[in-house]
């Protein structure tokens, strides 16, 4: 197949989940099909030379489009007065459209691939075959971001979650392969039709995050894109509500904050016993230099990305059921999940004393990942999807 693949951002560097999902997808797209990168940008610090240099492997034709501010800014309020969600204005540009639809004219692809609803308005309306990757339930992220919300912010969010769910109902018939991050964000999406949705769930390069023997010189970490508001909540909800609970019973334990660009709410926990790294060249380093790995979501949809590394380098892991709704682990025996404070807390000072239970939890996670998740065997799920589709249309 010639594939066309639209995406939201530029899949590198590797910070971001839908970056990393979007990368090795390509990366396993181009075994046995051509690809065609469109890319758009918002991000005027992104080294363009060095994503081209990782992505050029894999591709056949690669096109970058800058989203600029001041395109942002209009496209938001036509966004607003249009009815449509704050999330694809802030990606829409109608030049850059224009500019897909000529490539796609004259690449004349056998199938369109387009990465989150942020992209539906550039391709809904292509007649070449169409595949959507929903990848997360964005209106329901916003639902919980609305739930906890200050009430001056609540309006915003509770307009932007209604348009999102309509949104997502809406594209969900312009595209002939729909697919999704986990059953749990599936049975989130407002439409009858629902089940059509292929689950693809992420992977783990089990060959990059590998156990590594280094001195521990933290107790527990959290890791990801620190500006991401999910992962913000999270690090408020482990330095304000957690870690005061486990200092009571380990007073010099160690909270580790890995990830790029914090937010001015993470960096304002830091203390003696809460380092903020900021950028790491590799986050393996975080990992192999922590003893336990804790991801306290309590808002945001989707499959955590960290756990899946966490687990592959053997790290004992602790999360939330919001979390393990999309990784399916079995609590107790691969991972521990605790529904507030105290049963996180409880977790955490568990595995920092329990040696036995420590190493169980480490060790069944450490199976659970490299039996489960693999980046060739989900991106295989939609390629099949994508051929039979051609096969029926032929």
């Amino acid at each position: 197949m010639k594939i066309f693949v639209l995406l939201p951002r530029i899949p590198w560097p590797l910070e971001k989940g839908d970056k990393l999902r979007a990368y090795n997808q390509i990366k396993q797209l181009a075994l046995n099909n051509e690809v065609i990168l469109c890319a758009l940008n918002t991000d005027k610090n992104i080294n363009k030379d060095d994503a081209r240099k990782a992505l050029q492997p894999y591709c056949s034709s690669i096109h970058f489009f800058d989203v600029g501010k001041m395109s942002i800014l209009t496209n938001l309020a036509r966004a607003f007065f249009k009815g449509l969600p704050i999330q694809c204005g802030y990606f829409y540009n109608k030049k850059i459209h224009k500019k897909i639809h000529e490539l796609i004219k004259e690449h004349n692809p056998d199938m369109l691939f387009g990465q989150l609803l942020r992209t539906a308005e550039y391709i809904r309306h292509e007649k070449t075959p169409k595949t959507i990757d929903y990848q997360d339930v964005f209106s329901m992220g916003m639902k919980r971001r609305y739930e906890i919300a200050p009430f001056y912010l609540r309006p915003f969010f509770n307009m932007e979650y209604k348009r999102l769910r309509r949104y997502e109902h809406d594209i969900f018939d312009d595209f002939d392969v729909k697919t999704i991050i986990s059953v749990q964000d599936r049975d989130d999406i407002d439409h009858p039709k629902k089940e059509e949705i292929l689950i693809v769930p992420n992977g783990v390069d089990h060959e990059y995050y590998t156990p590594q023997n280094q001195e521990k010189k933290y107790d527990i970490v959290f890791t990801g894109n620190m500006a991401y508001a999910p992962n913000v909540n999270a690090v408020e909800y482990l330095a304000n509500h957690i870690m005061p609970l486990v200092w009571k019973h380990l007073p010099d334990a160690k909270l580790y904050i890995a990830g790029a660009t914090p937010d001015p709410r993470v960096k304002k926990v830091a203390s003696e016993n809460i380092i903020i790294s900021g950028w790491l060249d590799d986050m393996r380093d975080a990992y192999a230099q922590s003893r336990i790995f804790i991801a306290p979501m309590r808002i945001g949809t989707g499959l955590q990305n960290k756990l899946l590394e966490a687990m592959s380098m053997r790290l004992p892991c602790i999360t939330t059921s919001l979390a393990n709704g999309s990784l399916h682990a079995e609590e107790g025996k691969e991972i521990l999940v605790g529904n507030n404070e105290y049963e996180l807390a409880d977790h955490i000072v568990t595995l920092l004393t329990d040696k036995e239970k420590t190493e169980s939890i480490a060790q069944n996670g450490y199976d659970f990942v490299h039996r489960v998740y693999d980046w060739g065997m989900a991106t295989n799920i939609m390629e099949e999807a994508m051929g039979l589709k051609l096969k029926i249309e032929s």
